[in-house]
């Protein structure tokens, strides 16, 4: 069938009207995706996903130490030509020639959560880790009123966001409770179990331990348990980093004495928004800094910390 000038005219004019208004695909590549804290940063990605029009792709590998899934991940969404790219680094250096392979290809690139070692991307969005390690210090300095011998489970090497809240609960201790000792710190390589262990062997070396620090979700998860097989409940002074259900309860129970809790939710809804920003025309801001909150048994119930802690996951 030969279409005269006039029908073609408008089946050219509804053809690009419909490339104009297919939606963009924006990938959003996680560090990890067992655990609580990216089950939620995901709801807060998809949310604004559906707010701004973006047809949101999760896609991340199941632990946070497999660095070469991440990359390939990353790869494939370069390939694709997806509209952009939202990516929480494995690791602060690994990633970064990768993250310029997207930014030459055109693909606005925004950096959540942890960071690397380059500045070029389009946006930065994470909680203030520094401020947020030194809340958690201050806490665990405050429940030991100064004095005593702690430990750290810390995350994995070469993350950025888990680097740099250790340090700031060290610098913390150091400046401002000198009474208290840092004895041992070991890693709990994002994995509960091995977190647990690490505990375990810190405790063997360090019967007179007063207090732990545990820098994650896993890691917090892991010293609980060992908290609690060897009856240390109300005894040590533990402060943890992250919520998941089971905190909650350990929280509640005494076996946990604090948490340094982050918005998730926050940080995945505004980490897409800036890609939906540039991609409307504006420009985001190059880094947004967000605040945790330290929760304990005093102010479990009250409204903004539930409102918090229960954000509209799907299940």
């Amino acid at each position: 069938m030969k279409l005269g000038r006039r029908e073609f005219t408008a089946a050219a004019l509804g053809a690009a009207a419909c490339s104009q208004n297919k939606q963009k695909t924006v990938m959003v590549v996680p560090k990890g995706t067992s655990h609580m804290f990216w089950v939620t940063v995901r709801a807060g990605a998809e949310a604004a996903g559906k707010d701004f029009s973006l047809n949101v792709v999760w896609n991340g590998p199941n632990q946070e130490t497999d660095y070469a899934r991440q990359i390939q991940i990353v790869n494939s969404a370069i390939a694709q030509r997806v509209d952009g790219l939202v990516l929480a680094a494995s690791d602060r250096k690994a990633l970064v020639q990768y993250v310029d392979k997207a930014v030459e290809a055109g693909i606005p690139v925004t950096i959540f959560d942890s960071g690397l070692d380059s500045g070029n991307f389009l946006s930065w969005v994470a909680t203030n880790n520094v401020q947020a390690g030194e809340m958690g210090g201050r806490e665990l300095g405050r429940l030991l009123g100064g004095k005593g011998k702690v430990a750290v489970i810390q995350h994995v090497p070469g993350s950025v966001s888990t680097m740099d809240r250790e340090a700031g609960f060290e610098s913390v201790i150091a400046k401002e409770f000198p009474g208290i000792q840092i004895v041992q710190k070991l890693y709990g390589m994002s994995d509960r179990a091995k977190a647990m262990a690490a505990a375990e062997n810190i405790l063997t070396a360090h019967p007179d331990l007063n207090g732990m620090f545990a820098s994650t979700e896993p890691s917090a998860s892991g010293l609980l348990l060992a908290v609690k097989a060897r009856n240390l409940g109300g005894k040590l002074k533990v402060v943890g980093f992250d919520a998941n259900d089971a905190m909650i309860e350990e929280l509640r129970a005494g076996n946990l004495d604090a948490m340094v809790v982050q918005d998730p939710y926050k940080i995945g809804y505004e980490a897409v928004r800036t890609v939906a920003d540039k991609l409307a025309g504006k420009q985001p801001p190059k880094r947004m800094d967000l605040e945790a909150v330290v929760v304990s048994k005093a102010n479990l119930d009250t409204a903004p910390i539930q409102q918090l802690l229960k954000p509209p996951v799907r299940q």
